[in-house]
């Protein structure tokens, strides 16, 4: 342990301690005291320390690990796993939503909840665990149905569709999940929610827009569509209307203001603008949703869509539209 021995420990799993190893290390309960008193030591749980310095010096994910390394030995529930927005964290699973602040657990025989942690009783299948150094974690197809029986569907479908584009999860686990869960609460919110994912969006704002757009009733789209003409690629539709030639671009806001890449923001702006004045050019009309619109604003741009789906196709130049295989990564936003 970094706060007992003399050299460095060999594995953060170290850095977590108790009072009893503090003991057999040599402290007295009064000097443990002491060094708790004078910030030292930092108290995870009771009877459960760590260095403060080795807390100061860890990035915000180990902080993490130690915190629920710390919980993990508190409950001492060896059948137990971290589940939902926890599980998500410790596997690398985006997830969308507001969380509650909760480190959230299941336990096949008791529930037991805390200050900053609840722990359900479920089932949990050896199917539904897996393992992340010293953690025992719900899989993810698991994982993302439990937190889909419980988010908003917008944050619950682009939460799948990140997984899904990530290579995370399959829609086969998927299933195989929900048909698990069948009898547990909540549990239509999440079929309907994985019937609805489609692991071609890239980004919330792409998920929310489907989603809002198919309920509606609307003419599905076609998702993430290179349009060619002359030998060249014009630009990527997130969504397209083949028949009504309309293409839907949900770019956020972010993407113009704050770019990745270091790329400068009047470059970008700029780009896109030739971009989409050259699919217009081919007779491709193209549709917007923003934020608002998916939002307060949604019922006047279901029927501006309505309008553009009802109108006659415009006279097209010669081009080709190729829908992708498969959806490409973009670093992930809040809500972008």
């Amino acid at each position: 342990m970094t706060a007992l021995q003399p050299r460095p420990s060999t594995s953060w799993t170290e850095q977590v301690f108790s009072r009893e190893q503090a003991r057999a290390a040599g402290w007295t309960d009064a000097e443990v005291r002491s060094r708790l008193a004078s910030g030292s030591w930092t108290a995870l749980r009771r009877g459960l320390y760590c260095a403060t310095a080795d807390l100061d010096g860890a990035t915000a994910g180990r902080r993490l690990h130690l915190e629920l390394l710390a919980l993990q030995r508190h409950l001492d529930r060896p059948t137990a796993a971290f589940s939902h927005r926890t599980a998500a964290q410790l596997t690398g699973i985006t997830t969308f939503g507001a969380g509650d602040g909760e480190h959230r657990l299941v336990d096949p025989t008791r529930w037991r909840s805390g200050a900053d942690y609840r722990m359900t009783r479920a089932e949990l299948p050896v199917g539904d665990l897996a393992r992340r150094g010293p953690f025992t974690v719900t899989s993810a197809a698991r994982t993302l149905v439990d937190l889909c029986r419980e988010l908003d569907e917008l944050d619950a479908v682009a939460t799948l569709d990140r997984a899904l584009l990530r290579g995370q999860v399959t829609r086969e686990a998927l299933d195989l999940a929900v048909q698990r869960a069948r009898f547990v609460r909540g549990t239509p919110l999440a079929r309907r929610a994985v019937e609805r994912s489609n692991g071609r969006s890239e980004s919330w704002l792409e998920s929310a827009w489907r989603v809002r757009h198919l309920a509606a009733g609307l003419p599905e789209p076609e998702l993430q569509v290179e349009i060619w003409a002359g030998g060249r690629l014009v630009k990527v539709l997130d969504g397209y209307l083949r028949a009504q030639a309309i293409g839907f671009e949900t770019d956020g806001k972010i993407k113009f203001t704050d770019p990745y890449g270091g790329r400068d923001p009047a470059e970008v702006l700029w780009a896109e603008k030739r971009a989409e004045d050259a699919v217009r050019a081919l007779g491709i009309r193209v549709v917007r949703p923003t934020m608002v619109d998916i939002g307060s604003g949604w019922a006047a741009f279901e029927a501006r869509v309505a309008r553009e789906v009802a109108a006659p196709v415009p006279a097209l130049q010669p081009f080709t539209a190729v829908q992708r295989d498969i959806g490409r990564l973009r670093p992930p936003t809040s809500r972008g």
